[in-house]
């Protein structure tokens, strides 16, 4: 087994109680390179895995306010610069009217900087993967609980870190060899 190959090990797990203890030790072991996949979501695995808060809000936040203030600089443009018509009595830039269009466009920014927000955090669209090449791993998104350790975590020793998966309870650990064959 050639060592610049090894992608890392992946473990199964008996459950979801099984797979967030396993990833609160893991952490607590130090490693910071590792990953579990499991059918749903499981509540406190963030915090087990000690992931930082996602930055997604804050992206939909700056999509709205891009949006938001673009249309309605937009709309002030046109009614007081570039169209000056003054309307039954109204003052040139008359912001009830643009309120709901303002407010639309917002709702928008957000919507669409989230989307692409996630996409570009989630490395998505991912077309090859290490883990593609587990026939274990098709299993997660049915009944399977999986751990997987990647080789270029700092506290990785082959022996070592299987013994540890193998004392939280880790079955059928595999070996992944990182053998791209999309060329």
């Amino acid at each position: 087994m050639d060592k610049n190959n090894t992608y890392g090990l992946l473990a199964t797990f008996e459950g979801p109680a099984d797979l967030l203890h396993a990833a609160e030790k893991v952490r607590d072991a130090g490693f910071k390179k590792f990953d579990c996949h499991s059918p749903f979501p499981i509540h406190g695995m963030d915090e087990a895995m000690g992931l930082k808060d996602s930055p997604l809000g804050i992206i939909a936040s700056v999509g709205s306010l891009i949006f938001g203030s673009g249309v309605l600089g937009l709309m002030w443009w046109t009614s007081v610069k570039a169209y000056p018509l003054v309307l039954s009595g109204k003052e040139l830039f008359s912001y009830q009217a643009f309120v709901p269009i303002t407010f639309e466009l917002c709702i928008l920014g957000a919507a669409l900087f989230t989307v692409f927000g996630m996409f570009a955090l989630n490395r998505l669209p991912t077309f090859y993967h290490p883990l593609f090449n587990s026939k274990k791993f098709e299993t997660f998104g049915d009944d399977g609980f999986l751990m997987s350790i990647e080789q270029a975590d700092k506290n990785f020793d082959l022996n070592q870190t299987k013994a540890l998966l193998e004392s939280l309870g880790g079955k059928n650990i595999e070996v992944i060899e990182d053998t791209d064959e999309t060329v």
